[in-house]
């Protein structure tokens, strides 16, 4: 299939968005809400570093546009399109598309936005290499960011914690032992993060501070702690877990360091003042998520993990990185 049949069949169709023009021309035309601003993060997810070779390719599609949709929550703000970007390795074929394109038109639907346009490329060689940006509108001035925790905030977070990583251990053969039931979630999780999108709006006025969790807990941590000025406790014992991760730890604890360090959550990780904990963990209800309150933010420098008796773990903090 050519780059203009590719378009043209499969891909025009997703531009629903007047602004978009059905991709008939060069560029789109997006005006935001009167009184919002324009919130824009793009990721990149190569073969073998951020999915597999035969991972389903609707999978591969909604992982796409929800990691781009994580970033987007975690500062607030609600989708409006976004813009694809397709190098093709050569060895895709037309049934390979058209589940990818249907992966990201039941997305659209679900998270309410739309194609506005992208470019695509072919080669005889290579890996595939996709590319998203992500465009919401938030309203103005109010838009979160890692750099706003203060000292005396609680830290929480979304959802359970582990279960990406676990999960490509899984894909990979190197858990064995586990239930069906806990490899299949796990893998899920891996394949489909869920994007805290409603979450992230109910966060406006009400926390200091939020990113996702993409690089890790214990990155993405240190990742607010530094923008903030500040230092972070996360109490070990207080992270949620999944029951397919705890089965994880509990037939090998030497597994937890991956579940802190591992990348793939896609959870927010959110500062906030301890009056408004009942508040906020309603507002995660109604979205459909828990919050977990699992350490806190001081006057300092730097992030320390703790154990049962308050004792510091020594984890490596690096996270994950985007590596072949």
């Amino acid at each position: 299939m050519d780059e203009f049949d590719l378009i043209d069949r499969l891909i025009a169709p997703l531009a629903v968005a007047d602004g978009a023009r059905g991709l008939t021309d060069d560029g789109a035309v997006l005006t935001p809400t009167p009184g919002m601003e324009l919130a824009l993060t793009k990721d990149l997810l190569t073969e073998n570093v951020h999915f597999l070779a035969d991972d389903p390719p609707g999978d591969v599609a909604r992982k796409l546009l929800r990691t781009n949709l994580s970033d987007l929550a975690a500062m607030g703000a609600r989708p409006l399109g976004y813009l694809l970007g397709l190098a093709s390795d050569g060895r895709r074929d037309d049934v390979w598309f058209r589940a990818f394109v249907d992966g990201l038109a039941d997305d659209q639907d679900r998270y309410g936005l739309s194609l506005l346009g992208g470019d695509t490329i072919s080669t005889a060689s290579g890996v595939l290499t996709l590319s998203l940006t992500a465009i919401g509108e938030i309203p103005a001035g109010q838009s979160l960011a890692r750099s706003g925790a203060r000292p005396g905030d609680h830290l929480a977070v979304s959802g359970t914690i582990g279960d990406g990583a676990f999960g490509l251990l899984v894909r990979r053969d190197v858990l064995s032992g586990l239930s069906d039931k806990s490899r299949a979630f796990l893998v899920r999780r891996y394949r489909l993060p869920e994007p805290r999108v409603a979450l992230g709006a109910a966060l406006l006025g009400r926390a200091h501070a939020a990113l996702d969790v993409s690089d890790g807990l214990v990155a993405d941590a240190g990742h607010m702690a530094r923008r903030s000025g500040l230092a972070i406790e996360i109490d070990q014992a207080a992270v949620p877990l999944s029951s397919a991760a705890r089965e994880v730890i509990d037939r090998d604890p030497s597994c937890w360091p991956a579940a802190l360090t591992g990348g793939d959550d896609y959870e927010l990780l959110i500062a906030f003042d301890p009056g408004r904990t009942g508040e906020l963990r309603d507002m995660a209800a109604q979205s459909g998520t828990d919050l977990t309150i699992i350490g806190r933010c001081l006057a300092g420098r730097g992030i320390r993990i703790l154990d049962a008796d308050g004792l510091e773990l020594q984890i490596d903090g690096s996270g994950w990185r985007h590596e072949g």
